[in-house]
């Protein structure tokens, strides 16, 4: 009985510290804060949210343990220059660790990059394909040397949504993904999964060549779908 109560004082401590991180990056975005602006002081932030200040001293602690913020003697704390677009994305990370929001993620994902491929068969040249079974040689490489194909995964996508010569589907793309690097890497760690990928890969790529439009947003649907971690 006693275990129990503690696992549940100790989830509900880690739900407060994520909700915390939210809070903090909902402030960076209100008060348009960027790299090398200050951070609101610890007391400022605990009456804000509305939380103890021990809650608000964990968070921030866990963000410059990230090297993502610095604190000054006697001047505060701020975002670090070369780390604002990373704070961002680890807060983003964090917001991620929330079921609801990996589901609208992934489904976001899907919707831009099945319309972004249909596209992509319409308006593809002949050297954009070329350059993605250059992507799909590399990705094998990494495969038959039992090498994570992990970058090579992100970049045979990137090539389909530039295919398709719509710049704010793109740009819409890029955070989607960047958020969820870790979750691609550790889909790529199932057994087998960088094969099976890889497959899945060629044949996209077979359709898009082709120039065939339903099939080829069939096979990254499927594709999408069984890389749901």
């Amino acid at each position: 009985m006693k275990n129990n109560t503690e696992n549940k004082t100790m989830e509900h401590k880690e739900k407060r510290y994520l909700e915390v991180i939210k809070e903090i990056n909902q402030i960076i975005h209100n008060d348009r804060l960027k790299s090398g602006s200050k951070l609101p002081s610890e007391r400022e932030l605990s009456d804000r949210l509305q939380v103890g200040r021990s809650s608000v001293r964990e968070a921030l602690r866990a963000l410059e343990l990230l090297e993502l913020i610095e604190t000054r003697r006697g001047g505060g704390t701020f975002i670090k220059q070369a780390g604002g677009r990373r704070l961002v994305e680890i807060i983003a990370s964090f917001i991620l660790k929330d079921e609801k929001a990996r589901e609208d993620l992934a489904e976001t994902r899907k919707i831009v990059e099945i319309e972004a491929v249909r596209l992509a068969c319409i308006r593809a040249s002949d050297e954009e394909i070329l350059n993605l079974e250059e992507l799909l040689k590399a990705y094998q490489q990494k495969v038959d040397s039992s090498q994570l194909p992990t970058e090579e995964d992100y970049l045979f996508h990137k090539a389909i949504l530039k295919m398709s010569h719509n710049s704010l589907l793109h740009h819409i793309w890029i955070p989607l993904v960047e958020y969820s690097k870790t979750a691609l890497e550790e889909s790529l760690r199932r057994r087998n999964r960088p094969v099976i990928s890889y497959k899945e890969h060629l044949q996209i790529y077979e359709a898009l060549k082709n120039r065939k439009e339903k099939e080829a947003a069939v096979c990254l649907q499927h594709h999408l779908e069984n890389s749901a971690f």
